[in-house]
Parts: C-alpha cells; sequence; structure tokens
C-alpha cells in the first residue's frame, strides 16, 4: 500500500451532469469538490447532438472524421455539420474551464476528464454500410489508435486550462459487458455481432492507457457496469483503478477488488445510488456501511480505505442541477467517513 502513502478518500462523480449551462456546472463542480476531492469536467448531454459521449470523444479521433446519420454516427471521409459542432462545445467547455479556475483563489490539485473507452466507441460507431464499426477488425483496431492519437493535444488543453494541475482519465465502457458476450445487435436486429476477446479488448486499452501515460497523466482508470465487469483484464491493460458500482458485485468480484488494492490500484466505489433521480439521498452512514461491510469481510485494512474515491452509481445527467450539487455534497461527506475509519 506504499503508493497510496499519504492519499485521502476523495469524491468524485462520473461525468454527465443536467442542464445546458457548462459555466454553471464547471463553478458547481469546482465549488464542492476542493482537494482532496476530484473536479471535471462536465459532460451536457442536454446540449443535444455532439455533447453525447460518442461525438464528444469521437471529435478527438485523429485521421477520422465523423457526421451524423440516421441511425447514428457515422465514419465519414470528411467531418460534418455535427462534428464541428462537438468539436466547438468542447473547446468552449475548455475554455470556461480556463476562466472559472483562473478566478479561484486556491485551485484543487487535481482534475479529471472522460473518455469513451475504444470498445464502447467503436460499438457507438458506424460504417458506410451501416453496421457498427465494432463488426469490424480492422475499424477497431483503427478506432483504438486514432483515439491513443487525439489524447495527447487534448489533455494538452485542459492542462493549459487549469496550469499545474495533474490529470486524471476516466475511460468509460458501458458496452463492455455486451461488447465480450455477443450480445449487440446488428444493423437489421435479426442477429448478433461476434463476441470480443478478452485480449483483444486488453490490448485496445493499453494502446490508449499507454497513450495517457505518455501525455503525463497520473491516474487512469477504466470505468465499466457491474454486470460482468472485466476487472482483471482493465488491470492487466495497465490501468491504475477500476471504477464500478457497487451494489450488484459478485464475492468473486470483491475478492478481485480486493486484490487490486492489495496490489496498489485504486477503487472508485460507485457507491451511491443514483438510479433514481427522485429517490431521497440515503443517510452518509448507510452509504460509508455498504462499503465498510465487505472490506471488512474480505480482511482489507481500515487504512487502505483512504484510498478509496467515491462515486455515485451512474451519471447524473438526469438530475437537477440542484439536486446533482446534493449528490456531490453527499459524496464528500462519506469520503469523509471513510478517512475517519480510516485513521482509526
Amino acid at each position: 500500500m506504499t503508493e497510496l502513502d499519504g492519499v485521502r478518500a476523495s469524491a468524485t462523480a462520473l461525468g454527465p451532469w443536467p442542464g445546458t449551462d457548462p459555466a454553471e456546472a464547471t463553478r458547481i463542480i469546482r465549488g464542492e469538490l476542493g482537494d482532496p476531492h476530484l473536479p471535471f469536467l462536465p459532460e451536457l448531454p442536454d446540449r443535444g447532438v455532439g455533447s453525447d459521449a460518442a461525438g464528444r470523444t469521437g471529435s478527438l479521433l485523429v485521421d477520422l472524421a465523423l457526421d451524423v446519420q440516421p441511425h447514428g454516427w457515422r465514419l465519414v471521409d470528411r467531418p460534418g455539420k455535427d462534428a464541428r459542432r462537438a468539436s466547438s462545445a468542447l473547446s468552449t467547455d475548455i475554455n470556461i474551464l480556463a476562466d472559472v479556475a483562473g478566478a479561484e483563489d486556491v485551485s484543487a490539485s487535481e482534475f479529471k476528464i472522460q473518455l469513451l473507452g475504444p470498445m464502447s466507441l467503436a460499438a457507438s460507431l458506424h460504417l458506410h454500410s451501416g453496421e457498427r464499426a465494432l463488426l469490424d477488425y480492422g475499424a477497431r483496431r483503427d478506432i483504438a489508435e486514432s483515439l491513443a492519437a487525439g489524447v495527447g493535444g487534448h489533455l494538452a488543453r485542459i492542462a493549459a486550462a487549469v496550469p499545474g494541475v495533474r490529470l486524471v482519465v476516466q475511460l468509460d465502457e458501458p458496452e463492455i459487458a455486451s461488447v465480450m458476450a455477443g450480445t449487440i445487435p446488428t444493423a437489421s436486429g435479426y442477429r448478433t455481432l461476434r463476441s470480443i476477446s478478452g485480449e483483444e479488448v486488453t490490448g485496445a486499452w493499453k494502446v490508449v492507457i499507454d497513450a495517457l501515460k505518455s501525455a503525463g497523466v497520473v491516474e487512469t482508470v477504466v470505468s465499466v457496469p457491474e454486470i460482468e465487469a472485466p476487472i482483471e483484464r482493465i488491470l492487466a491493460a495497465g490501468a491504475d483503478g477500476v471504477a464500478v458500482p457497487l451494489k450488484a458485485l459478485t464475492t468473486r468480484q470483491w475478492e478481485q477488488l480486493a486484490a487490486a488494492v492489495e496490489d496498489g490500484k485504486r477503487v472508485w466505489a460507485g457507491a451511491l445510488s443514483t438510479t433514481d433521480p427522485r429517490a431521497q439521498l440515503p443517510r452518509t452512514a448507510e452509504v460509508i456501511e455498504s462499503i465498510w461491510k465487505p472490506w471488512r469481510q474480505l480482511g482489507l485494512p481500515a487504512a487502505g480505505l483512504a484510498g478509496l474515491r467515491v462515486t455515485p452509481s451512474t451519471g447524473l445527467a438526469d438530475f437537477t442541477p440542484s439536486t446533482a450539487k446534493d449528490v456531490l455534497k453527499k459524496l464528500t461527506h462519506v469520503a469523509d467517513g471513510l478517512d475517519q475509519l480510516a485513521q482509526g
């Protein structure tokens, strides 16, 4: 656990945020998530096409152009107006980040961005034929390599907006269980695409993670749903940790997380259920206990709780800005409670 010496439990969120005002979102996030917590660049899908996860990450691809067709984002010869819209929205968000961060008396020491991982990106993009790019090995390879080529410039722009900050990247793979199980439907809907091997998935992640490390990122985690979460694959690819909802984890998955913690990796614990935006948030003590109970049962030391980051179980786009702010506040209280347990 020496890698985590001096680290405090921290809070962050997964990226999607309500509303259409990036300035308001950035101010709320940075206001609630000061050190030791992890502020992030919000994604505002309510802004429409280009602010969705696929369009936002797709705008970073090098030598691969996108446009929106009736069935979704498609690989094309030249970028279309929707791709330009995605790039413009992202540039606006980074400019606003620079303005908000520049006006702060004390800046956070770390900052997070989210990217759609190469497997889910390939499942979200379509070929000229209308089929998903996931169908074609060459397309899958090109997308991973193109994303790896594009992250450096993006990170340089973020670093310029918040000088001196340590950059953290969350690679989102919401489709990974379906990708590896072969349950994603073809364009016709009459059959499903073939499953992608674990070896190829690991290799694609490694290409992107290596590029992120070369660009100076201090921590990269892969965020996955709890269903069939490929924890060992994520760590084999060189990720620094795993982000996963906790509620439905199996005993085997908890054991894999325990092994990761013992190996000095980070766990981003999706401990606060946010599947129903209308539900009242649970008590802080309940959320802490949902982490502490399995942690104790696995025989992990209390001191290791200081290495956790706590997150909501989902993105917050379906909340209101005020309730999303309440979620961040709750998470910081949970992190404080974990710190107290860690200190005995």
